[in-house]
């Protein structure tokens, strides 16, 4: 689950760790007020969408509009602020499309004397968190991988204890850091580490990571995603999420049950299980094909289901051809058929169904689909089923 900046600042706060002073605001009046409350000679108003790449975005409205602006005066807060919001900030993440900006933080300058990034994610190759740190701060860390791998430094984060005080101090020095910064960041690497564990997050990102003429170490961007398998741990966190900012289609799959991801291709795809689904749009793009989603019903999915599924798939205006995928273990595959049927009955189709079965009452089942009377194509296995469907598109 992902939140906005402004969200991910107030909980690092409340953990102990320093971000500006900031106000969110709805309204360019709320922007003009904000600057004066927040008393200094500059802010920065900032938009707040889920997507990274603001500064460098533009308002499709207002092409000359960048997503992140300095400002000296209220006027300024409002007048920019008034082209933001309501409008489409189109970034590097965001895709063409772009996203609709509903609320903006209005946020104090800081002194900035140098900018530094911080990443912590979980990292599959040691099997846990690991603090990510570069001296390339503000720049797109994809990027400097790329370029300069070497400029990205590691610390595996223990599960229990955190970020060592050893490790902290040594990553501040590989880091340019002396002084005051030093002692700063020897409470501020462990602080953040703590916060990634005990909110069970999924990624927590600060870019840039800001040290002050003074030697203050301050977070003047923040990126966090949680891990949806342990928000039943964390209640509250359920009032930071902004469904304005999700996909349709996949907040309405969650909420029935299934595991939906949209994507860019044609060929919608029902699969039960995680690995087979995976699987199948793999052999689809072996044999030419694009998949649209990956669509997971589970083992145990049941008419209303496999309706609401099909609903899901079909929605999708590229969709020009549906595969369904089985293989009946705990869920027989005569459950599934009739399942199919019945979706099939209420919604109607107007694109090709390719449909392989394998696994238990096999057989039944494929005599119900023979029987049906339905526009079905039937396929031996998921060769045929992949070959089938793409052919349907030629």
């Amino acid at each position: 689950m992902k939140i906005h900046e402004y969200q991910a600042k107030q909980l690092l706060r409340d953990a102990g760790v320093p971000v500006p002073r900031g106000i969110v605001v709805k309204s360019a009046d709320e922007a003009a007020k904000a600057f004066g409350e927040l008393g200094g000679t500059i802010a920065v108003v900032k938009t707040q969408i889920h997507a990274g790449g603001r500064g460098k975005g533009r308002f499709k409205e207002h092409p000359d509009q960048a997503g992140v602006v300095l400002v000296k005066s209220a006027d300024e807060a409002r007048e920019n602020a008034s082209r933001m919001l309501g409008n489409t900030l189109v970034t590097i993440q965001t895709g063409d499309e772009g996203k609709v900006v509903n609320t903006l933080l209005i946020e104090e300058g800081v002194d900035i004397q140098d900018e530094l990034y911080l990443g912590i994610v979980v990292d599959r190759e040691s099997g846990g968190p690991v603090l990510m740190a570069s001296e390339e701060g503000g720049m797109a860390i994809e990027e400097v991988a790329a370029a300069t791998p070497e400029k990205i430094f590691h610390e595996p984060i223990d599960g229990g204890y955190g970020l060592h005080p050893f490790q902290a101090t040594k990553l501040a020095f590989r880091l340019g850091m002396d002084g005051k910064a030093v002692r700063n960041a020897a409470r501020f690497l462990p602080q953040l580490c703590r916060f990634f564990l005990d909110s069970d997050c999924s990624l927590a990102e600060v870019n840039p990571l800001v040290v002050t003429g003074d030697g203050t170490l301050i977070a003047l961007d923040a990126k966090v995603s949680f891990d949806d398998n342990a928000m039943f741990r964390h209640k509250a966190f359920a009032e930071l999420r902004d469904l304005s900012e999700e996909d349709e289609a996949e907040v309405k799959a969650a909420d029935t049950g299934l595991s939906y991801v949209n994507l860019d291709g044609n060929i919608g795809c029902l699969v039960n299980g995680a690995g087979l689904a995976m699987s199948t749009m793999d052999l689809i793009k072996l044999h030419g094909g694009e998949p649209a989603n990956f669509l997971d019903v589970g083992g145990g999915a049941n008419a209303e289901q496999v309706t609401e599924a099909f609903r899901i798939i079909l929605s999708d205006d590229n969709v020009k051809a549906v595969l369904v995928n089985i293989f009946g273990g705990i869920m027989k595959c005569d459950t599934i058929v009739e399942a199919l049927l019945t979706a099939y009955d209420k919604i109607g189709f107007s694109v090709p169904l390719v449909v392989r079965l394998e696994g238990t009452n096999v057989e039944l089942a494929r005599k119900m689909l023979n029987e049906s009377g339905k526009d079905i194509i039937t396929a031996a296995d998921l060769t045929d089923a992949a070959k089938k469907v793409v052919g349907t598109l030629a």
